[in-house]
């Protein structure tokens, strides 16, 4: 940078000496003065007079050099007058050129010189998520040389957010909450991290590194999106510009319209369950308070509920789960299974309400008061809410994307795009299911096979979203489902149940794949054939009322065809499941449609 400053500053000086005349100029190049402006002028003087001048004699030779003499001296004296008028301004110039020399070989934030945050990027990824980081993977994967950068409002580097309710609150770990490193039902420990920080290149080594990577500027947010010019603004003004984009925002979590009317002194007691911050506060707030409310009876309610129950037991903590629906995953498990999911929260020492609707949220005393509509009232320390997600869709408005009205997200076609360079990854997008129409998923598994198809892509590959994401939900280590396609209770539904054993158990399930995070091990599996049996039996087996579900397989209907499977504590079989909804075919006997899934084995 200090050369090509200096450059400058002799680019000014040249400036100043315009004015010559062209004759005045001939005579300077010829004396080669201005290259030699710092020799003395004496000095100068001497070496033009003991030039041996031109062919032509003696005489013509002096004369010459009489002639040339007087030339140097005149242009001489020129040029000491145009340097003295601008000496101030030049000393000023190469004063501000080493100034800015020295500020920058002494920042810590500029090795090299080299600029903070590019201004250009080949890869721009928004969003810090599990969606970014998979298509951040693929992109380098396709692309050995890319130059990825990830921006995040997230001030953590990207991690996997399914421990958060679930591993990490049965750690025995005190400091769980600053290692963030967990013990899977198998036993092996991990940490949340999908990579260590030494995985990411410096932001500002982002385009000059030998090979490119990937670097992640967190605690940034973008805010606006130029699409026709390919540039994002940052929160504080920064300016990026991009070749391809993806746009990975996820969702934030949705609050009650009654605790949003609370005011300050009921919001300050309540946890909108979503990041790392979010579980470390609630970790520290479950060993300071007496009684801890969980709004919500969906995935992510009832395994904090149970998680949060545990602590019940050895601490004397209150927990309480409210939510609307008659029974633990109302809105996903037929209402045998969802009763038998109720009395297994309420096992784990949790306060379980069905039927709770939220009419009101107030401080009483050094207490919060819940009031339902049916007038019953809930007294609590603190609340957490997990009613559900909201996709992150600020920038469509000035990018001019579409929305769905119907699922909320970007809507994207089947390759992931939102326009030529733009692609939508992970909760935010709504993307066409050829299979069970246009959908939006909030789900690990969805969030990794749809950012890998999303990087592979903007690498050029054209391919389809054809996947069928899995999702899961563990009730603690011994409890625990899979799930695929539409998981809708207002279906119907047909469950096959047997006994359960030792190994149809998620601990289980982690020692056969190696992983917790169990969608990794299977996640675009499909088996290559399923044949199924004649039957003469086409009734199934419906499951009674008190029936100890130990495993089982439950189809979910429409139009007699099956476009939704939840495997209850049977594991790794997904692969099978994803091809019967794929194949989408009518089945006359669904008792042997379960006999793939080996239920019937000890």
């Amino acid at each position: 940078m200090f050369r090509c400053c200096v450059a400058a500053a002799a680019g000014g000086m040249a400036r100043t000496l315009r004015p010559l005349s062209p004759a005045s100029r001939g005579r300077a190049a010829a004396g080669n003065l201005f290259q030699r402006w710092k020799v003395p002028l004496e000095l100068q003087m001497s070496r033009q007079v003991a030039s041996t001048g031109v062919p032509g004699g003696k005489g013509s030779s002096s004369v010459f050099a009489l002639i040339v003499g007087l030339s140097s001296l005149g242009a001489g004296a020129y040029v000491y007058k145009t340097l003295k008028e601008n000496k101030e301004r030049f000393t000023s110039r190469v004063t501000t050129i080493t100034t800015r020399s020295q500020e920058n070989e002494s920042s810590p934030s500029a090795p090299g010189a080299h600029p903070e945050v590019p201004s250009h990027v080949p890869f721009l990824l928004i969003g810090g998520g599990t969606a970014a980081f998979a298509a951040a993977r693929s992109i380098r994967a396709r692309d050995p040389g890319a130059r990825v950068l990830i921006v995040s409002e997230d001030p953590a580097l990207p991690y996997m957010r399914p421990p958060l309710s679930k591993e990490l609150w049965f750690s025995d770990d005190p400091d769980v909450t600053e290692s963030l490193r967990f013990k899977q039902w198998n036993g092996k420990e991990r940490s949340i991290y999908f990579q260590p920080p030494s995985f990411y290149v410096p932001v500002g080594d982002l385009l000059s590194i030998e090979n490119g990577g990937v670097a992640v500027l967190s605690g940034k947010k973008v805010v606006h999106m130029d699409v026709r010019g390919n540039t994002v603004k940052l929160s504080d003004g920064t300016q990026i510009s991009y070749d391809k984009c993806l746009i990975a925002t996820g969702g934030s979590p949705r609050n009650l319209p009654a605790i949003e009317r609370a005011g300050k002194d009921v919001q300050q007691r309540l946890t909108l369950f979503r990041k790392i911050e979010d579980f470390k506060r609630l970790e520290k707030i479950s060993r300071e308070v007496k009684s801890i409310t969980i709004i919500g009876g969906g995935f992510l309610g009832s395994e904090l509920a149970c998680a949060l129950g545990r602590r019940a037991r050895t601490r004397g903590l209150e927990v309480i789960q409210l939510f609307p629906e008659n029974g633990n995953m109302g809105k996903v498990l037929p209402e045998y299974l969802s009763n038998w999911t109720t009395e297994k929260v309420r096992r784990e020492g949790v306060n379980v309400l069905p039927n709770a609707v939220v009419k009101s949220v107030s401080v009483s005393g050094s207490r919060l008061m819940i009031k339902l509509k049916d007038g019953r009232k809930v007294e609590t320390d603190h609340i957490v809410a997990a009613v559900g997600l909201e996709p992150n869709v600020e920038l469509a408005k000035s990018a001019g994307l579409e929305v769905d009205s119907d699922f909320g997200g970007f809507r994207v076609n089947a390759e992931l795009q939102a326009r030529s360079n733009i692609w939508v990854a992970g909760d935010a997008a709504c993307f066409y299911d050829i299979k069970l129409g246009r959908r939006r998923v909030e789900h690990h598994d969805h969030a990794v096979v749809s950012g890998r198809l999303a990087g592979e892509n903007m690498t050029g590959a054209a391919k389809p979203y054809w996947h069928q994401s899995m999702f899961w939900s563990d009730l603690g280590p011994n409890v625990g489902y899979e799930a695929i396609g539409l998981v809708d209770s207002s279906l119907p539904t047909v469950g096959v149940f047997a006994k359960a054993t030792a190994k149809d158990t998620p601990r289980s399930a982690t020692e056969q794949s190696g992983t917790g995070i169990r969608s990794e091990s299977e996640t675009e599996a499909e088996a290559s054939e399923v044949h199924i049996a004649p039957s003469v039996s086409a009734t199934p087996q419906v499951p009674k009322e008190g029936e100890d579900y130990g495993k089982g397989v439950i189809f979910y209907l429409r139009d007699k065809v099956v476009v939704g499977i939840v495997l209850w504590n049977i594991f790794n079989r997904m692969p099978i499941a994803r091809k019967i909804i794929k194949d989408g075919e009518e089945h006359d006997d669904l008792n042997e449609v379960a006999k793939l899934f080996n239920i019937h084995e000890d």
